[in-house]
């Protein structure tokens, strides 16, 4: 059976997208070995328990055609889904902007 790399505890999904980019090689390799031994976990149950663990708001916001197309390309880029990008992003300008103002 294939040993399954360890995940940290994260601090943000920030932190997070940025492991799971990082180590998508030796994941992308795990999870083909597990698959062919019949070992992979129901999808859906993972998903659920994670949605039950802390499920986060909903935000719905207007964005320019041409940003959305720029940050899906550069989400692709990066191995992410453009929504799990801007989530970083996003993240990433307001926590820059908090150490500025506290600064």
């Amino acid at each position: 059976m294939s040993q399954r790399p360890s995940i940290p505890k994260f601090k943000s999904e920030a932190e997070e997208a940025r492991w799971w980019f990082d180590h998508r090689k030796e994941t992308a390799t795990w999870m083909e070995k597990a698959a062919a031994e019949g070992s992979l976990t129901n999808l859906k149950e993972i998903l659920g328990r994670r949605q039950q663990t802390g499920p986060t708001p909903t935000v719905s916001i207007r964005i320019d055609p041409g940003d959305l197309s720029l940050a899906r390309a550069l989400a692709e880029r990066r191995g992410l889904r453009y929504q799990t990008y801007l989530k970083m992003l996003l993240h990433e300008a307001l926590e820059q902007e908090h150490r500025r103002m506290a600064g």
